[in-house]
């Protein structure tokens, strides 16, 4: 995607999240060997919180690293440790892009000391929905990307969104360009946001 699409791709964003009800434009975490087939560019807008512009959003990964890396006090601890967070299907991604996202969602949260809970799990205390689309120019291909946290009752807790850049794999355009260490970059800043906003007492 070209930059010069990026205004019809924010004007599209909400049809594209209304239509997105087939199989192939999700990825459950739970499952990651879904059909072959892909979402190409799907923003979240849902929601009053801003939406994932590329002119808008931003996720530097030193500050999201700084506040997951700051000691935990008793009390933020054993708020993590009660958690048991579930990944509801992610928007947007092609499964190729998304299944070291997943994997490496497990993987930091079990560092961060986050249980995570399959979907079917009733016991779940935050319900994590991503929302994920890209833009090329030239030989960079940017992962726009947004985050939202709900309560087991459906109600918006929070938002996290952000963007990461990556020199693209190939000579292709979209999720082909993508590398798995971008989408794993994403998970570990997406974790250590988390994580930083319950010790901060989950609130906003």
């Amino acid at each position: 995607m070209r930059r010069s699409q990026v205004t019809t791709v924010s004007l599209l964003a909400a049809l594209a999240l209304a239509a997105c009800t087939n199989a192939k434009d999700v990825l459950d975490p739970s499952a990651v060997k879904p059909p072959a087939g892909s979402a190409q560019a799907l923003p979240a807008t849902q929601g009053t919180s801003a939406t994932a512009s590329p002119t808008t959003t931003t996720a530097p990964a030193p500050t999201a690293t700084a506040a997951a890396s700051t000691p935990a006090t008793p009390a933020q601890a054993a708020a993590i440790a009660k958690t048991r967070l579930q990944v509801a299907p992610i928007v947007g991604a092609s499964v190729e892009a998304a299944a070291p996202l997943t994997a490496e969602l497990q993987t930091r949260a079990r560092q961060r000391g986050v249980t995570l809970v399959g979907s079917t799990d009733q016991t779940a205390t935050h319900v994590l929905k991503g929302y994920f689309s890209t833009m090329s120019e030239g030989k960079d291909t940017t992962v726009i990307y947004v985050w939202d946290i709900y309560d087991p009752s459906g109600n918006r807790l929070h938002r996290i969104n952000g963007q990461q850049k990556a020199v693209s794999v190939d000579s292709g355009e979209g999720w082909p360009a993508v590398p798995p260490a971008t989408m794993q970059a994403i998970a570990d800043q997406t974790i250590d946001q988390f994580t930083a906003w319950l010790g901060s007492g989950g609130a906003g």
